[in-house]
């Protein structure tokens, strides 16, 4: 038997002979060659991409943007595409700085200025008196004010008319010595009770503003952060409360709003406490009518 040395030489003489008759200087040790030598197998070839792909690294990969030529889906037989619905453009506010008490209060009847127009069920604009010396300014109606369509009737409401009364004042008089005008920010509910948001602070504020002026109270009271934000651009109810300040012009004094104090109402000593600061701002309130007066 011939050594298997002697069989693989000739193999390959054989092999280097045949690519020098076709011109070629090289014989590679290909997978197939090797294979012709009797040293391995030839392995099934891998079949190959007609287009090689580019070469990537990981940040061409991450950086990609994988949407830029996706085409979008074609809709399916029967199916629908839902558009998103155009935003309401609401028309700006009318002005209203001129306006006589029946204008102002049809302008607020009609208003559609903001969102809130779509859930009311009442535009809340006034109680008390127009031509008191004291006028209290609330954030807006809650749910009782919306059904009555009056200011401050519900829970916090009744807490404000009993300080009224502890001022010795009625909001149901009409005598301008202890009469009161009340109103708010923004006429119409917001859902929820949540603050008003600014586009419908600012929708309704010249309406308030002409309040203001139409009524010409000596002293107003803000009740609240949200009313001492949109009548002054300020916020921190709790270190402007007690502080006499201005708006139009008229001595103005925060204090909180009787919807914070009546969360307390299952803690004695904090109820007691927050209705004592309420009562010291308006204490001062009525030292300040009786100096004006």
């Amino acid at each position: 038997m011939r050594p298997l040395v002697m069989t693989i030489i000739e193999q390959l003489i054989r092999i280097v002979r045949e690519r020098q008759r076709r011109g070629m200087r090289f014989a590679e040790l290909s997978p197939h060659n090797l294979a012709v030598l009797g040293m391995r197998r030839p392995p099934v070839a891998p079949a190959r991409a007609s287009t090689p792909a580019p070469a990537q690294n990981y940040t061409s990969i991450l950086t990609q943007d994988f949407t830029a030529n996706k085409p979008a889906p074609a809709p399916t037989q029967g199916s629908a595409v839902i558009e998103a619905p155009a935003p309401v453009v609401y028309p700006p506010p009318p002005d209203v700085s001129s306006a006589d008490w029946d204008t102002i209060c049809h302008a607020c009847l009609a208003c559609q200025c903001c969102d809130l127009c779509a859930t009311r069920h009442s535009v809340v604009i006034e109680d008390g008196c127009r031509t008191a010396p004291l006028m209290f300014i609330g954030e807006g109606p809650g749910a009782d004010e919306d059904a009555q369509g009056v200011p401050f009737v519900g829970r916090a409401g009744q807490l404000l008319t009993r300080m009224i009364g502890a001022m010795g004042r009625d909001r149901a008089c009409t005598d301008p010595a202890k009469a009161v005008y009340i109103a708010n920010i923004v006429k119409c509910r917001p859902p929820g009770n949540r603050n008003p948001l600014p586009e419908e602070g600012n929708a309704c504020i010249g309406y308030l503003r002409r309040q203001i002026a139409l009524v010409n109270p000596k002293v107003i009271v803000l009740l609240g952060n949200v009313a001492l934000k949109f009548l002054t651009g300020r916020s921190g109810i709790m270190s402007a409360r007690g502080k006499w300040i201005e708006v139009c012009g008229i001595p103005t004094m925060p204090t909180f709003h009787p919807s914070y104090v009546i969360r307390f109402e299952r803690d004695a000593k904090q109820f007691h406490d927050t209705k004592l600061l309420v009562w010291q701002d308006l204490q001062q309130v009525m030292k300040k009518l009786s100096e004006i007066q």
